[in-house]
């Protein structure tokens, strides 16, 4: 194996190519066996060999509809003035499905016919044409035609179609076996309270779901401990019952990063780095004949190796085509820098805001699952690509259908946690909507809402001038509009210290001389505003507050860096101190709005929305978080 910590970052179709010769020189199998199925067990496989008709459907000429057969002939000339009688010699009475008599040739439906006495004498007040209502013999499929081709999935209606044209049995390919297997000492099963440096192994409970979502056989080994060399044991025995091994974490280039090696003595080597990301540390080769990759501990990586090269292959092995999801374009919500030389995969939020579709990139990185979680769509930026401007234009993958996605409220700005308590109202009380909130701050939410790419912004601005919250940027920011503003909520802004509150903190002048570590909130923030109002009274320089430059992007993501130590207090929401158990000590009450466009406030999409914001049971659930005040919600304050 090369002596560097990565053979290279080979572009992901270079590795995929790469691999795929690794694959042949080891002899892996091209597809897997075939199996015979019961046609009802069919559902879901690939078929192996061609479907053909054995019989056709239907077998002869049956009637299409409840009524009478005739010989469409005799017919002829009828009117609803001038009636045809016919005796009951001359027609059959049928049922839908039921064999077309000798000699005749039409149906004429139930309730198109009359009798008249004696009470067997048909009256039709119409001529039908030949074949009327009657399935022809093999109108469904005839003998000895192609039904379904060699790789193809099959579905309900097919196993259906199969069975009607004569089979009882069905040539598939048996489903691909997957074995996944956990390595590390850090990590710990499911169920266990992970003590301080342990991590769950949920990345095994997530590629087994992948797996077994794209129709695999799926099976997960015991956690393997940083031994190579019981690792390459696992990986062997793995490799002897399953078609792929997806051995997870170890990947990168730490002292107990054993992934690469392992596979170089298990077979072949093919790949140590691809220029992806997230996932760059992959490992592409072989044990033995059986296609293994080395797949990235980090869940967001893990999840994105599986769907660029391990869903691929399995594809392949079955013969069917490759995934493909739908692709929309969007406007992007705000600005996506990228790194050159790598493909980023980017994960996003999706709305339908003005007959077009929006993007909300979600955060980055390797390990935040929620992204996973929240996301509607992928984006690719190209390797070739320095990332794109707020308002481009960008393809985007769909992971949620399109009418759910039409069905979203985008609300863009400043994070309050009284939205999140409004989508979960929302979607138990109608699921076919969602509320997604972004957050990028007050100041980004008015731009998204100037550039339409919102429906509501989120804002609490404290505009130091005047004093006043919002209204004076909206005549800065939308002078040519006619923005309409909602209360959402008076809140309590103050500063999230530890329990017990050690340090003794009593307000933002204990902040002086730097004796403090802060934790701050993102440039535009209304709270990061109010902040540098708040220094500037007090006369206090922010270089001298230790730790203003670090910034979190949320108030629960201030509340968790002062519950985990990394700082000695941050400016926040009552709420957000009460979710981590950290003490409040009061800085300032605020508002907290609403904006949007005036003819929005019709719109029938956000109707639900002020619905909730009117309720009793809504603004208790409100307050019980702490210290909101609901007095004006939902009143409309301009």
């Amino acid at each position: 194996m090369h002596d560097s910590p990565f053979v290279n970052d080979v572009p992901a179709e270079e590795a995929t190519a790469a691999w795929r010769r690794a694959r042949a020189e080891a002899g892996c199998p091209e597809r897997i066996p075939e199996a015979v199925v019961p046609v009802g067990d069919a559902v879901g496989r690939v078929t192996a060999r061609p479907i053909w008709a054995s019989r056709s459907s239907p077998v002869g000429d049956v009637a299409a509809m409840d009524g009478i057969a005739v010989r469409a002939a005799d017919t002829h000339g009828a009117s609803e003035t001038a009636p045809l009688h016919l005796k009951a010699d001359s027609y059959r009475v049928v049922d839908t499905g039921d064999p077309m008599p000798d000699g005749l040739d039409a149906v004429v439906m139930r309730e198109h016919v009359h009798y008249a006495p004696p009470g067997d004498v048909a009256e039709l007040l119409a001529a039908v044409p030949p074949y009327q209502h009657v399935r022809s013999i093999g109108e469904d499929v005839s003998a000895g035609e192609l039904l379904l081709p060699e790789g193809h999935r099959l579905r309900p209606v097919d196993v259906a179609a199969a069975a009607a044209a004569g089979a009882t049995e069905l040539t598939v390919r048996r489903p691909p076996k997957v074995a996944v297997i956990p390595t590390g000492d850090e990590i710990v099963p499911i169920g266990s309270p992970p003590r301080h440096g342990e991590i769950l192994d949920t990345n095994s409970l997530m590629l087994l779901a992948q797996a077994r979502e794209v129709g695999c056989e799926a099976w997960a080994a015991p956690i393997q401990p940083d031994d190579a060399e019981i690792i390459g044991a696992a990986v062997r025995d793995a490799a002897a019952a399953a078609d792929l091994v997806l051995l997870v974490a170890g990947s990168s280039a730490g002292r107990d990063d054993h992934t690469a090696r392992v596979v170089a003595a298990a077979g072949s080597l093919a790949v140590h780095g691809v220029a992806v990301r997230p996932g760059h540390p992959v490992v592409l080769g072989t044990a033995g004949s059986t296609p293994v990759i080395g797949v990235p501990g980090y869940p967001v990586s893990a999840a994105l190796t599986f769907d660029i090269f391990a869903a691929p292959l399995l594809a392949e092995l079955e013969g069917a085509p490759p995934p493909h999801r739908p692709q929309v374009t969007a406007r992007l919500t705000r600005k996506l820098p990228s790194v050159l030389g790598m493909d980023d995969w980017v994960r996003v939020r999706l709305g339908s805001v003005g007959g077009q579709i929006v993007a909300t990139p979600l955060p980055r990185g390797a390990g935040v699952l929620t992204s996973l979680v929240r996301a509607d769509g992928l984006l690719v930026v190209p390797s070739a690509v320095e990332g794109h401007r707020a308002g481009a234009r960008v393809p985007v993958e769909l992971l949620r259908r399109l009418p759910e996605i039409e069905r979203t409220i985008v609300a863009i700005g400043s994070h309050d946690l009284v939205l999140d308590l409004a989508a979960t109202a929302l979607r138990a009380a109608d699921p076919t909507l969602t509320l997604m909130s972004s957050n990028v701050g007050s100041l980004g939410g008015l731009v998204a809402l100037r550039d339409g790419l919102c429906h509501v912004a989120g804002s609490h601005l404290l505009h130091p001038a005047t004093g006043e919250y919002t209204l004076p940027y909206l005549d800065e920011m939308l002078p040519d509009r006619k923005p309409a503003v909602v209360r959402l909520v008076h809140r309590e802004q103050g500063l999230l210290v530890p329990p017990g509150n050690p340090n003794g903190i009593t307000g933002l002048a204990d902040l002086a001389g730097g004796g403090l570590s802060y934790v701050n909130r993102q440039r535009g923030a209304g709270t990061r505003m109010l902040l540098d109002h708040e220094l500037r009274g007090l006369e206090i320089d922010p270089a001298a507050v230790a730790g203003y430059a670090r910034e979190e992007p949320t108030h629960l993501a201030v509340a968790a860096a002062v519950a985990a130590g990394r700082a000695d207090c941050g400016l926040g929401i009552m709420a957000a101190a009460r979710a981590f158990g950290l003490d409040f000590v009061p800085v300032a009450r605020e508002p907290y709005d609403l904006v949007l466009d005036e003819e929005s406030l019709d719109d029938p999409m956000l109707a639900p929305l002020w619905e909730l914001l009117g309720s009793a049971d809504f603004r208790a659930s409100v307050e019980a978080l702490g210290g909101y005040g609901t007095e004006e919600t939902g009143h409309r304050i301009r």
